[in-house]
Parts: C-alpha cells; structure tokens; sequence
C-alpha cells in the first residue's frame, strides 16, 4: 500500500512540475519582405521542460508578444497543439534567422505533426494571424543577436 501512495506522490508531483515552468524573456525583430521591421516581446523555450510546456493551456497571449523555442542546434523539427488552447501561427527558422517555413493558424488541440520541412533550429509562435497581418513569411529575417546571448 505505501507503494502506491509513493507512487501517486511521484506522479503528483511531476503534474504540478509543468505548472512551475518559468521562460526567460526578450525581444526580438522581424525584418519582413517588403523591408519593414516588427517587433515582438517573446517568452523563450530554450531547455526540454520549457520546449514541452510551451504555451500550452493559455488562454491569451498579447498581440506582438509570442514564444521563441532554440533547439540548440539545426535539424528537423516537428512541433504540435496539443492542450494549445491558442490558434497559432509557428515561423520556422534557421541558424542565421531565415524563416523557412510559415505555418499558419494551427489548429487548437490537435495532435497533428507540424513539420520544419528541412533543418531549422528556432520556432516563433505567434497568434494566429500575426503573420499574414504583418507581411511575414519565407524569407523574412529575424534578428536574433540579442537572443542568441540568453539562449547560448
């Protein structure tokens, strides 16, 4: 019997771990393709507990603030929305801060695998929306100087 309660306690306490993930934040600036720059106040996902928390469960986020997640290093990156409460749009971008791929509006909730296409090592969530409404897409450039000195 005490097994079961050590292992309830162990479990507890790894639901009310997720609850307790803080992310570092910063700025960053999205040179767009029509040559404008935007600019955004981002919560960043840059260690494992912070990557699969994300902004899971939100139910709001700020207009031109969003979540930066650095993978550490270049490669495919498959993301989701699972307990995403938020419709979203996911920037794909690579080492020098290219975006590669735009997806937009992704579906609250889904299981869906939402794909890099190809070797990217941070994703920009913003609201859904944000990047049609701004003009970002492939192409586009994101400064990442300041960042990558909080991320590194």
């Amino acid at each position: 019997k005490s097994a079961l309660v050590a292992l309830f306690s162990l479990l507890c306490a790894g639901a009310f771990a997720a609850d307790d993930v803080t992310f570092g934040k910063g700025h960053l600036s999205i040179r767009t393709n029509d040559g404008r720059h935007v600019s955004f106040s981002v919560e960043l996902a840059i260690d494992d507990s912070q990557r699969m928390r994300g902004l899971m469960h939100r139910k709001s986020m700020p207009a031109e603030h969003g979540m930066l997640f650095d993978f550490g290093e270049s490669r495919l990156v498959t993301m989701w929305m699972k307990n995403t409460v938020l419709p979203l749009d996911m920037l794909f971008i690579d080492e020098a801060g290219m975006t590669r791929q735009v997806r937009e509006n992704a579906v609250p909730f889904s299981e869906d695998l939402i794909s890099s296409g190809g070797e990217v090592r941070y994703v920009l969530e913003l609201n859904a929306g944000t990047a049609r409404r701004l003009g970002i897409g492939v192409g586009s450039r994101v400064e990442l100087a300041d960042l990558k000195k909080a991320t590194d």
